[in-house]
């Protein structure tokens, strides 16, 4: 609300309200600290909230979609996450495999990530060899869908032309890091 802190010079509508009507997308759920989790709650519950500095509950109507990439459940048995948050979020669960357990979805995904990512940088790419294609079937994705769009865009970045020919892929190494402490 205006005047609920120095700088709160008008009305600010928070993600909640915008979503009105519609959905909200709140990801990686599980990172949420306890005083957002009771907060969420409430939400959720009520079905209103109140902005800071405000006075009047804002009644909200909308659909809550949560994602995350650990297991709830062990969260809640560890006392890290609120059990009656997770049965109100939990109501209809889909758990969507790794990109390595699902490489038929590869080609498709790819071609979604060149037409963004063509448009965002004002490129022509429109595929990738079949050479590449071949190596990011082979790859393992461990950072999933946000690897492979960071791996493209970097490849898209340096192409000429319409296609892409070389893929550098992270390879993660798990070796300790030295620090040399001068004195």
């Amino acid at each position: 609300e205006k005047g609920a802190f120095t700088g709160a010079i008008e009305v600010h509508q928070g993600f909640f309200e915008r979503a009105e009507g519609g959905s909200l997308f709140l990801d990686e759920v599980d990172s949420l600290s306890p005083a957002a989790q009771t907060r969420l709650l409430r939400v959720i519950q009520e079905g209103e909230l109140e902005r800071v500095g405000g006075k009047q509950p804002i009644q909200v109507d909308l659909r809550i979609i949560s994602a995350t990439n650990v297991n709830l459940q062990d969260k809640v048995d560890e006392g890290l996450f609120r059990k009656d948050l997770y049965y109100r979020i939990n109501v209809v669960e889909i758990a969507i495999p790794s990109l390595k357990e699902r490489p038929t979805d590869l080609p498709a995904l790819v071609q979604l990530i060149l037409q963004r990512m063509s448009h965002k940088h004002n490129k022509a790419v429109e595929s990738v060899s079949r050479e590449v294609m071949q190596k990011i079937r082979a790859y393992h994705w461990p950072g999933n869908v946000r690897e492979l769009e960071n791996t493209l865009e970097r490849s898209l970045l340096f192409t000429k032309g319409n296609e892409i020919t070389e893929l550098k892929l992270d390879q993660l190494k798990h070796s300790p890091v030295e620090i040399n402490w001068k004195q």
